[in-house]
């Protein structure tokens, strides 16, 4: 089985920004052990596009091949009325951007951010004080425990406080794909059930 990962964000033109993304993301794979089966990155640009994207591959796709996408869930998971929990992502995404879940695509086929790749970067600590050094304010960082219950704004003005003292200070495109490429995924698999999740499904498909 051939995963396709439909992922977004990397800008809508191939350029550098989208080579340092699927650089990024296959390091932090290669970390969690799919260096023999990696899944094919694709660089979805925006969210709408991003989700097209996916949709279009999976109306296409022959049996050999499982597209799945992963977003930012954008806002904390809140959904309750999902008939099993394995539709909660796609609940979701149905709830806050109006998305329909493709007839046919399994729960697996959705993943999901919680809530944006900066709550990926925020908890693993380790990476943050060895990217930014001595000067980073680990006191301006939100704790670990329940992070994928806070606000995408919350989590990324934290980050960005956190760093501003910093010669490298976060910012979004090649910093936050060159932080992602250091994670470690089994603390982020510890404090963050949605990753958890992701991984759980490469390694069921990959």
């Amino acid at each position: 089985m051939r995963v396709k990962l439909y992922i977004e964000g990397g800008g809508d033109r191939k350029n550098d920004l989208q080579r340092r993304f699927r650089e990024g993301f296959r390091k932090l794979f290669e970390n969690a052990g799919f260096t023999n089966r990696m899944p094919i990155i694709i660089a979805g640009g925006g969210r709408e596009h991003t989700f097209n994207s996916f949709k279009n591959a999976f109306a296409a796709a022959s049996e050999d091949v499982l597209p799945v996408l992963l977003v930012d869930s954008e806002d904390p998971i809140t959904t309750t009325q999902a008939p099993k929990r394995s539709s909660i992502e796609w609940e979701h995404l149905k709830q806050r951007d109006g998305w329909t879940r493709p007839y046919g695509a399994t729960a697996d086929q959705a993943q999901l951010m919680v809530t944006c790749m900066e709550t990926w970067i925020m908890a693993d600590r380790g990476a943050l004080a060895a990217f930014f050094g001595s000067e980073l304010r680990e006191r301006a960082l939100l704790p670990v425990e329940k992070l994928e219950e806070r606000p995408r704004e919350r989590v990324q003005q934290s980050l960005s406080q956190a760093t501003r003292d910093c010669k490298n200070a976060y910012q979004k495109g090649t910093r936050s794909f060159q932080l992602l490429a250091q994670l470690d995924p089994e603390i982020l698999k510890q404090h963050l059930r949605y990753f958890h999740r992701l991984i759980e499904t490469l390694n069921r498909y990959c």
